[in-house]
């Protein structure tokens, strides 16, 4: 048997494995350990090891704990839901601004948070509520939260880039500055849908009535002090790394121990709080961490059997593919396989075979993880089995309904795949921010 059909063999049976309902990391990890004994007795479980192990010698591993820490206290803590009290009132006057401010607040949770679960809770249970009280359609706002929250994997600090960075071994610094323009580019386009589709048709976003508005100036600018303790969190932990006063390790230590204090001043930080957030950090914490070390195991056996190899033979001397084609395809992929998995099972799927073949065809490993997490997006939010669907069918308020949910989301897909081919032509979309700050 080739070594080619190996690696064809190895990677069904993983894709096989999930599909029967595994978990993602136990069917990686046992299809790369079966297949290094079988292939080279009891001592090639050195192989996969040594891969793993180099995980526990990376520092900045310790970001991921502390960012997810970070995201969960700030959601149970009630500040992000001071922020869209503040949204409903600044934004109150324009057309579709609840659902224009609910995009906003999706972006500075993204900004203090790196996941998108804390903007989806936050989005359903607050701002969902409001809208509909207000008389706004209800498909167009489960759209407007769907995409908005999606905007946490690519706005930094994102945990999904954390990920992607350790596994492809690129600087994380670097990832989360290439994902600015493109996150904000996204958020523009999403806040202009809505204005356009509430200006053509204003019974989709009925202003707020005078009564409502009619909150003296002194009210309105204390309502602005809801912005001052996030945008200091932000400041302290991001705007201090990417200046270079300190590390990422360090920033994301700034980061959570800034949420703390910030829910201490709330006085809002109990013990039960506390034990909550610790809680979810773990769980969230010790998944990814499974996750990472089965990608590196099944990539160690993988890239020793030649497979990155034969496929660069297969796309580029057999079908004679051009770099930007084979580009595609993977893009392409992407999009299909986020159809039924999340964002971290198609990263540890994926990475042995696309990240060491981007590599070869020399395209930038940091622009290609840009591509990677803006497909995400598409992922979180498309039918069968993307995450938010879910996390927002169980979150939103019962006159949405899962119909409702799936019509939704299609002018998002359609607005993020226009980001995603905007940048694979224009890669200085993503590029320039690193190359101007870190002079990457």
């Amino acid at each position: 048997m080739t070594n080619e059909l190996i690696a064809i063999l190895m990677f069904a049976s993983m894709l096989l494995l999930v599909a029967t309902g595994q978990r993602v990391f136990a069917a990686i990890g046992f299809v790369a350990s079966a297949a290094v004994i079988l292939l080279y007795g009891t001592g090639g479980v050195e192989l996969p090891f040594a891969a793993a192990f180099k995980l526990f010698n990376w520092y900045p591993m310790l970001t991921l704990p502390l960012f997810i820490y970070m995201g969960y206290i700030l959601s149970e803590s009630g500040i992000a839901e001071d922020l869209y009290r503040m949204m409903h009132v600044w934004f109150g006057r324009m057309a579709g601004g609840l659902a224009i401010g609910t995009i906003l607040l999706c972006v500075i949770i993204s900004a203090i948070n790196g996941l998108s679960v804390a903007g989806m809770a936050i989005g359903a249970t607050i701002a969902l509520p409001e809208m509909l009280r207000r008389g706004y359609d209800k498909v167009l706002i489960t759209g407007v939260v769907q995409g908005g929250s999606s905007l946490g994997i690519l706005v930094p600090p994102s945990v999904v880039m954390v990920l992607y960075g350790m596994i492809a071994r690129q600087p994380v610094s670097q990832l989360w500055l290439a994902g600015v323009f493109p996150g904000l580019l996204m958020a523009a386009m999403f806040g202009l849908y809505v204005w356009l589709r509430a200006k053509a048709n204003p019974s989709l976003a009925p202003k707020l009535s005078e009564e409502e508005l009619a909150m003296p100036i002194g009210e309105k600018l204390a309502l602005l002090r809801a912005g001052i303790i996030p945008f200091l969190i932000f400041f302290a932990m991001t705007g201090l790394f990417v200046m270079g006063y300190i590390s990422l390790v360090e920033s994301s230590a700034v980061g959570a121990t800034a949420a703390t204090l910030a829910a201490a001043i709330k006085g809002r930080l109990t013990f039960r709080m506390i034990h909550t957030t610790a809680r979810k950090t773990l769980s969230v914490s010790a998944l990814f961490l499974w996750l990472i070390l089965a990608a590196l195991a099944f990539g160690a056996v993988f890239d020793g059997l030649g497979a990155v190899r034969a496929i660069e033979g297969l796309f580029i001397t057999r079908w004679e593919l051009t770099p930007w084609q084979v580009i595609i395809m993977m893009q392409i992929s992407f999009i299909i396989m986020g159809m039924f998995l999340d964002d971290t099972a198609m990263l540890v799927i994926v990475a042995p075979l696309y990240i060491p073949l981007v590599r070869i065809l020399e395209f930038d490993l940091v622009w290609f993880g840009v591509l990677y997490t803006m497909t995400c997006q598409i992922a979180y939010i498309t039918p069968p089995f993307g995450y938010n669907l879910f996390l927002m069918r169980a979150l939103a308020p019962k006159e949405i309904t899962l119909p409702d949910i799936y019509r939704s989301i299609w002018p998002f897909v359609i607005m993020i795949s226009l980001v995603i081919a905007l940048v694979m032509a224009f890669p200085q979309i993503a590029l320039w921010l690193p190359q101007t700050v870190r002079g990457y």
